[in-house]
């Protein structure tokens, strides 16, 4: 950091003497060269320090104290957040109002007395404006150390009331569930089914694993997964989700929508809070809404390194409104804070969650003292009906249950179960994508709680040896009052939509051709009735005028 010279070497002779006046001190130098020195002498001195600091108002050494427990500088926007800004008023103004006598706030009465500087200095995220101590005066200014044995980092926060963490929300290992969902549908080319995580969400994790590459499911990397134990699984997707630079929180959140080129940097934001985490002991109730407040009073800009509050454009869909500026800190940073512990760390079973009742928002958490919640075996065995319907229990070996899903139509699932159906169809699908009968009935036997139907597993065979032997259908039929209507429909130009004929009355109309059919019953002078629709005259039950 610049030294008291260089702070002050822009500064014209009014405003060195301004300086050496609340000092106590008059200049004897009359050019400004000279009259920085003999100025930086005086502020070095420490007996006059000690006089300077006994005399400033208690909020101005609050300032001053905490520049000097944060080794000497602050992020401006943090700092100017906390104790105000400092009015750059020119020369002509300066004198005229004497603004030094009445300082607008505590970091103003420090620039006038140059124990601050204000400058911008280079950092990873690239050039950044902070409030700094001159490097030459810091070492003279008392610093209020942590007492021994304490953390570096200071626990935010608090340990939750009784209220916060009265209803303890069970663990929730979920997160492997859906993505054997998510990596099934895909393995089938098909639309993949709404999940517990979002779909996109969960994308993201087997994305940031290495799982899937672009959207596409790599083979081996699928195998690992399904086959692992749901700890180690759990652990995989939680060791890469940490160190991602694509994970990205932000852009998740439910309810926002980030607009522009602007970019973030989820990986530091996720690493400021895992830090906290560290700091709050383990196995203790923690309060969110706590957590929260102080990270918004003593770590605003986690992830805004610039302070920049204006430049993101992120809107809230519910009404369209840009969140700008810091007064929008928790509707996007607090907010992020609350799905970061909430969403991945809660998924990845780093927390466990409770709050005040059931329904209730999240109040409160435990990092538990083992790093991570237990996670329960995959022992689960399937139950098949006789109609070919598979109820699967969520803890069915996700590599069963991933196999058994590319054999079938997905149904609506029910509260830790998954419910299937064989159809022909599914089948026929499952053939293209080389799959066997024989593999089905096989899984389905060493995992079933029980027999498996000898009626379904027939079924099974008979169709993969003769495939579809009956069918079920819905046709609209034309049925006429007597055989000659019919017989002269046929010989007219609308006979070519008639299908086969069902009795001497009756035949199948062709689909999309009742209008045809229609108008050359007209054509005849006969009315025609539509028993789907009685107020339209179209093809179906007809009788003669």
């Amino acid at each position: 950091m610049p030294d008291l010279v260089h702070s002050l070497h822009s500064r014209d002779l009014g405003h060195l003497r301004i300086v050496a006046e609340l000092w106590g001190h008059e200049l004897g130098a009359a050019e400004t060269q000279a009259a920085l020195q003999e100025l930086a002498a005086i502020l070095l001195d420490p007996g006059r320090l000690r006089e300077t600091l006994e005399v400033l108002a208690p909020e101005a050494r609050e300032a001053l104290d905490a520049l000097c427990a944060a080794g000497g500088r602050l992020p401006w926007a943090l700092f100017s957040r906390r104790f105000g800004e400092f009015q750059q008023a020119g020369p002509g103004r300066r004198d005229r109002e004497q603004v030094h006598r009445k300082p607008a706030s505590p970091s103003e009465a420090l620039f006038y007395r140059a124990l601050i500087g204000r400058a911008f200095f280079e950092t990873p995220s690239g050039a950044q404006e902070f409030a700094y101590v001159p490097d030459d005066l810091l070492p003279l200014l008392p610093r209020k150390e942590n007492p021994p044995g304490t953390e570096p980092l200071p626990r935010l926060g608090r340990a939750a009331n009784p209220a916060e963490r009265a209803r303890p929300l069970p663990p929730s290992d979920r997160l492997l569930d859906d993505a054997t969902t998510l990596l099934a549908a895909l393995r089938m080319d098909a639309e993949p089914p709404g999940t517990v995580i979002p779909v996109r969400v969960v994308a993201d994790f087997l994305e940031a694993a290495g799982i899937l590459r672009a959207g596409k499911p790599q083979p081996e990397a699928v195998r690992r997964f399904l086959e692992m134990p749901r700890s180690e699984a759990l652990d995989w997707l939680a060791a890469d989700w940490q160190p991602s630079a694509t994970f990205n929180e932000l852009r998740q959140m439910p309810g926002l929508v980030c607009e522009g080129e602007w970019t973030n940097q989820p990986r530091a934001a996720r690493q400021f809070l895992l830090d906290l985490l560290e700091a709050i002991p383990a196995g203790n109730w923690w309060s969110l809404p706590a957590l929260i407040l102080d990270v918004k009073q003593n770590r605003p800009d986690f992830q805004r390194p610039a302070g920049e509050y204006d430049s993101w454009f992120i809107q809230r869909v519910s009404d369209g409104t840009y969140l700008r500026g810091f007064d929008r800190w928790d509707e996007v940073d607090g907010a992020l804070l609350r799905y970061l512990v909430t969403g991945p760390l809660a998924w990845l079973g780093r927390l466990q969650l409770a709050g005040p009742s059931e329904g209730d928002a999240v109040t409160a958490f435990l990092r538990p003292a083992a790093g991570r919640l237990p996670v329960p075996a995959e022992n689960g065995r399937l139950h098949v009906a006789s109609q070919g319907r598979i109820a699967a229990p969520r803890l069915l070996p996700r590599a069963v249950r991933y196999q058994i899903a590319r054999f079938c139509e997905w149904e609506a699932e029910k509260a830790d179960e998954y419910r299937y159906q064989v159809t022909t169809a599914s089948l026929k699908h499952a053939g293209e994508q080389g799959l066997k009968v024989s593999q089905l009935l096989s899984l389905l036997a060493k995992h079933a709680a029980g027999e498996i139907p000898p009626a379904f597993v027939k079924a099974c065979k008979r169709w993969e040896l003769n495939g579809t032997e009956a069918r079920v259908e819905t046709q609209t039929v034309l049925r006429v009052s007597r055989p000659e209507v019919l017989e002269e429909l046929r010989k007219s130009k609308a006979g070519r939509f008639l299908g086969e004929p069902l009795g001497p009355v009756t035949a199948v109309v062709k689909p999309g051709a009742q209008g045809k059919v229609l108008a050359a019953l007209a054509e005849q002078g006969l009315l025609a009735e539509d028993v789907h629709d009685p107020q339209r005259t179209g093809a179906g039950r007809h009788e003669a005028g």
